[in-house]
């Protein structure tokens, strides 16, 4: 009598009891499988609402970011056109100075860093203190994923490093996004430097009187490379940068030409690509005590330290980690394309597309400020040379 109206009492029929006495029986079996169901059917409910908020955001943050933006008016003075034109011939047909400016840099840099390599080979152990920080700083916490993407990768011996075809002096140019491009008709000038380094999805095709064609490398992690592909040149390398552990998965399936993994999207901030048509002997993953080194000793900021939210704004812009990396390939390595004049708020921050110099003032993670007094005093000290002059110009008018 206590059982029968303890289950009534709970909104359950009384001969549910007989379930209990008959184990065995259907109802009994019923009974139990019905708060499974539920169970498991609510986890799917909240897995597909997760995923469906997730998706929501991917999908409007760029379009919040192209619904922002207008036509920017932007009109080029055909006599410094001229002068920067003038001033690049000049930089290409100059003596070349062998070593000249990571041996400046070197003078900003631990005695360490005479040791330092551009990339990661499958055929040298990796170094401990490749593991003291996470990401972007190191690969602290991710080694085992790191070494399986390192087999994926050639070896040393069996490449030959950007551009060095011959013993010959050799300069970089380190093709920044900035709308300072735009119009200056360039394209033809940038082609001739020996190794061409393009940042994120920094678009060929219709700009290519501004930008040229030729890419030696493409630098970028997954969220900053083309969804495109455009760079037609056989010898393009990819270099990838990593900034969280996902990165390395998303990379590993570049190389394999496999599908990323379902549960890797929900960790992209936006859209990624879902392949990158180069074989696997061209890619490489950039060595993070590159972006180390230009934080903590160049721009001299603070050692990263565990966050749950938020950023220091310690993270180094990819233009200037590829400045760092450029003066461990090239002898002398030129800048253009960069520069952020936040007193002009109304020009163009890309040269690809219609956002304004104010969107800047969103972003949070980089200390755009910092990163340009590092820029000026390198140029000013001829360490390296701005070619559209947005860092510092040499060769305006005073």
């Amino acid at each position: 009598m206590d059982g029968t109206m303890s289950l009534r009492a709970r909104g359950l029929p009384a001969s549910a009891q007989n379930g209990k006495e008959f184990p065995g029986s259907l109802l009994y079996k019923t009974n139990m499988r019905l708060p499974k169901r539920l169970v498991a059917h609510r986890c799917v409910l909240v897995l597909c609402i997760v995923l469906g908020l997730l998706g929501l955001v991917m999908v409007s943050f760029p379009l919040m970011e192209r619904g922002t933006s207008k036509p920017v008016e932007w009109h080029i003075n055909p006599a410094h056109k001229q002068r920067v034109h003038k001033y690049v011939q000049g930089v290409l047909e100059g003596q070349c100075r062998p070593s000249s400016t990571r041996h400046s840099l070197l003078a900003r840099l631990p005695a360490s860093s005479l040791e330092t390599q551009p990339f990661l080979w499958k055929d040298v152990p990796l170094s401990d203190d490749l593991f003291l920080y996470p990401p972007p700083f190191g690969f602290k916490g991710i080694r085992g994923r790191v070494e399986e993407l390192l087999k994926l990768l050639p070896d040393s011996a069996s490449v030959v490093q950007p551009g060095n075809t011959s013993n010959k002096c050799r300069r970089c140019v380190v093709l920044g996004n900035g709308g300072i491009l735009r119009g200056l008709g360039l394209g033809t000038l940038i082609n001739k430097f020996d190794v061409i380094i393009r940042l994120n999805s920094g678009p060929l095709g219709e700009f290519i009187d501004d930008v040229g064609n030729r890419t030696s490398i493409r630098m970028s992690y997954p969220e900053g490379t083309p969804l495109h592909w455009m760079d037609t040149d056989p010898q393009t390398l990819f270099v990838a940068v990593v900034h969280k552990s996902v990165d390395i998965s998303w990379t590993s399936a570049m190389i394999n030409k496999l599908s990323v993994p379902l549960w890797d999207w929900l960790f992209f901030w936006q859209k990624v690509p879902s392949e990158i048509p180069l074989k696997p002997d061209k890619f490489r993953l950039l060595n993070p005590q590159v972006i180390r080194e230009t934080a903590l000793y160049l721009l001299k900021y603070p050692a990263p330290k565990p966050r749950l939210w938020g950023s220091d704004q310690n993270v180094p812009t990819i233009g200037v980690s590829a400045l760092s990396l450029a003066s461990l390939l090239c002898d002398e390595v030129s800048l253009a394309g960069f520069g952020y004049n936040l007193s002009q708020q109304g020009a163009p921050l890309h040269y690809y597309d219609h956002l304004s110099m104010s969107f800047m003032l969103q972003q949070t993670m980089h200390n755009v400020g910092k990163e340009t007094e590092l820029l000026q005093s390198l140029v000013k000290e001829g360490t390296i040379t701005d070619l559209t002059g947005g860092i510092h110009c040499s060769f305006c008018p005073s």
